[in-house]
C-alpha cells in the first residue's frame, strides 16, 4: 500500500527540486518513489495563500500520511551557512503581535490568546517529534521564525534577535506548522539556506546552491521514509 506524501512549497523552483532525484518516477498528479506516492503543492508566498492552499488541498484530496514542507530561507546563525539545510523544530509567526510604543507584544504576551492554547506551546509551534526524531542524523535541528516581511535591515535583524534569537526565518513555515498541527496531520520541514539575514544585497544570495542542496537532502529523507 502507497505511503500518501504531501511536499508543500511556495514556488516552483522549489518544488522542482524534487525532479532532480535520481528514481524518482513522474506521475500525472506527482512522483512516486519507492512505496512513497508524492503530491505536490505549490502554495505561493506568504501566510495567506500557505494557508488557503493547503486546506484546500486537504479539502479536495483528504489528509496525507505525511506532509513535508520544503525550500528555502535565510540564516541569522553564523553556525547555518549557505547551502546547509536544516530542519525547523520551532516555528512562530514572529511579527504578529502588538507594537506598544518602542516594544512589541506576541500575540499571547498582550493576552490575545493563551501561550499554551493549541497548538501552542510555549508560544511556539513544535514539529511532530516522531518524525523530526527520525531525521535527526540527516538534518541539523533550528529555531524558525515566520514573518509577513522579510527582513532586510540590521534595525528589524536585531530587533527578531534580541526577542527570538532565530537561526533562521521564512514566510510560511509557521503557518504550515499551526495548519498540520490542527488537522491532526504528521509534518516535517527542511530550508535550504539561500542568504544571510542582513541588509538586502541580493548578489550574496545563491538560490541555485540552496535548491541543488535542498534536492540532494530530500532524497536521503525520501529514502528513510521508504
Amino acid at each position: 500500500m502507497s505511503f500518501k506524501v504531501l511536499y508543500v512549497t511556495a514556488t516552483n523552483p522549489e518544488a522542482e527540486a524534487l525532479k532532480r532525484i535520481s528514481g524518482i518516477m513522474s506521475l500525472k498528479a506527482g512522483y512516486r518513489f519507492g512505496n512513497l506516492e508524492i503530491s505536490v503543492l505549490v502554495t505561493g508566498v506568504g501566510f495567506a495563500p500557505t494557508s488557503w492552499g493547503i486546506k484546500q488541498w486537504f479539502f479536495e484530496n483528504g489528509k496525507p500520511d505525511l506532509a513535508i514542507n520544503g525550500g528555502i530561507a535565510g540564516s541569522y546563525n553564523d553556525e547555518v551557512a549557505i547551502g546547509d539545510v536544516v530542519m525547523p523544530v520551532t516555528d512562530c509567526f514572529a511579527d504578529s503581535g502588538i507594537e506598544d510604543g518602542e516594544n512589541f507584544l506576541t500575540l499571547s504576551e498582550a493576552g490575545l490568546f493563551g501561550a499554551d492554547e493549541f497548538p501552542f506551546r510555549n508560544g511556539l509551534l513544535y514539529t511532530d517529534a516522531s518524525y523530526s526524531n527520525q531525521m535527526k542524523s540527516l538534518l541539523k535541528s533550528v529555531k524558525a521564525i515566520t514573518v509577513n516581511k522579510a527582513t532586510g535591515s540590521e534595525c528589524t535583524k536585531i530587533k527578531l534577535i534580541n526577542k527570538y534569537n532565530p537561526d533562521i526565518e521564512t514566510m510560511e513555515g509557521a503557518t504550515f506548522f499551526y495548519i498540520c498541527a490542527r488537522e491532526n496531520i504528521p509534518f516535517l520541514a527542511l530550508r535550504a539556506i539561500s542568504n544571510r539575514v542582513e541588509l538586502r544585497d541580493k548578489s550574496k544570495w545563491n538560490i541555485p546552491l540552496a535548491l541543488d542542496k535542498l534536492s540532494e537532502k530530500l532524497n536521503e529523507v525520501l529514502i528513510r521514509l521508504e
